[in-house]
């Protein structure tokens, strides 16, 4: 357990937990790290951050240290993908060691927070997070927990593991642009650009786009021609409305693919079409991807390198946070 004594007669004993200092405008951090041997000299600066008394460390053989139960937590509830910070203040962090999609088990998640006296916190899944970034953190709210607590996260997190990272091993991807204006060369594709930028942002490459007229038939051939010669991944874009001029989704229907979903619960992104041609996902993308800097695109991309199957329940899951912040009125 935690004993509190006024400061005066802390000498010679150890600090049980970090004693931080903010300064105004300056930095937070800790000033007396757990375990500091509390000197004389130390008393007027303890006295200086607001800690007339102090917790000294007296543990009963059931017991955690905030620090070491914070470990433990971390190691639990850390999958593949991740490195673990040293505890700060008690907290330590889950850090991406590759980039990759972050994947957590919200469920787990969930029941790892309702134990009580315990927290994870993390981004959210499906994220496409670079190499280095904090994905979560984890802490006990008391100095000191009952170490029966500890093992009951440990056991949640047993078989599955609550937070990853998945890489997303270099995939090839094709780009077919369609739509007469392009083809006939009265418009430049602007397509391209921003799909090479977003894919080779995430490792992987984008063969030269393909472009295509208004025509099913030709489209589907395309979409059956990428798929023959090594597609891993085949984006579809323009024509992607349920006008009857638009004729992409007809041409991804013939080339033999199974349309999963067409329309998703995301803003910008909502004429969004996924079907698979075998195990080949074609993914068909309407205009916002041109003018909008997050669209269902970003949601779909990192799944799709990391090689996950989407199915409908993924997409309609996708409402929830959907809405993106930036010109949010465009459909």
């Amino acid at each position: 357990m935690l004993k509190v004594i006024p400061v005066e007669e802390a000498v010679g004993l150890r600090l049980a937990h970090d004693i931080t200092e903010i300064i105004p405008g300056g930095h937070k951090g800790p000033r007396f790290k757990r375990g500091h041997l509390i000197a004389e000299e130390d008393v007027p600066r303890l006295l200086d951050v607001g800690k007339a008394h102090i917790y000294i460390m007296e543990l009963a053989p059931d017991e955690l240290h905030e620090e070491d139960a914070a470990k433990r937590l971390a190691r639990a509830a850390a999958g593949a993908g991740l490195t673990l910070t040293d505890p700060s203040e008690g907290r330590v962090n889950l850090v991406a060691e590759t980039d990759g999609m972050l994947e957590v088990d919200q469920e787990l998640l969930f029941r790892f927070n309702e134990l009580g006296d315990l927290i994870l916190a993390t981004l959210r899944s499906g994220e496409f997070v670079r190499q280095g970034t904090v994905v979560g953190g984890t802490r006990t709210i008391p100095v000191v927990v009952k170490e029966e607590l500890v093992a009951q996260a440990e056991a949640l997190c047993r078989d599955r593991p609550l937070v990853s990272v998945a890489a997303m091993p270099a995939k090839k991807v094709c780009l077919l642009v369609t739509g007469s204006e392009v083809f006939t060369g009265r418009i430049t594709d602007g397509f391209e650009p921003r799909v090479r930028e977003k894919v080779e942002g995430m490792g992987s490459t984008l063969e030269p786009a393909v472009l295509a007229p208004d025509d099913p038939d030709v489209i589907a051939g395309h979409i059956k021609d990428f798929a023959a010669k090594g597609a891993e991944i085949i984006l579809v874009s323009g024509g992607m409305s349920v006008d009857p001029d638009d004729l992409t989704p007809e041409g991804i229907r013939r080339s033999g693919a199974d349309v999963v979903s067409h329309g998703f619960p995301v803003l910008p992104g909502s004429m969004f079409l996924i079907s698979y041609l075998k195990d080949i996902p074609v993914l068909g993308l309407s205009g916002c991807v041109l003018h909008d800097p997050v669209t269902a695109f970003d949601f779909m991309l990192p799944k799709l390198l990391a090689g996950n199957r989407v199915t409908r329940e993924d997409i309609l899951q996708m409402g929830h946070g959907g809405l993106q912040k930036k010109r949010a009125h465009h459909h």
